[in-house]
């Protein structure tokens, strides 16, 4: 039987380093993947919208005419707008790092003035 005073590995307080964490690479801050999933959700929503008005017998004044073309207009009224903010806010990102990389880039090659 354990001591009281004894701790298991999984409590034991993790060691201290003094070296600081690397901050995550441009690579690897998630706009990419904004970008994939807002247009491969754009896209799910123009195919759907497509389905529904060119091969599930097209889209009335009353709605679809066929239950497939309901639901092609349900998937395509839900992948619209939330595959355009994907998309909106993939490309919002991407601008600011890469404003954020050319004011970076400017300081450096700034020579200082005598």
């Amino acid at each position: 039987m354990p001591l009281v005073t004894e701790q298991s590995p999984e409590h034991q307080p993790l060691a201290k380093s003094e070296a600081p964490l690397p901050a995550p690479s441009q690579q690897e801050d998630g706009t990419r993947q904004l970008l994939q999933s807002g247009g491969g959700t754009l896209a799910a929503g123009v195919l759907a919208a497509a389905l529904a008005q060119f091969a599930f017998g097209g889209i009335g004044p009353q709605g679809p005419h066929t239950n497939s073309g309901w639901l092609a207009l349900i998937v395509a009224l839900m992948c619209l707008p939330f595959g355009f903010l994907l998309s909106l806010l993939g490309i919002a990102k991407w601008l600011r790092l890469r404003s954020q990389a050319s004011a970076h880039t400017d300081q450096d090659f700034k020579q200082p003035r005598l």
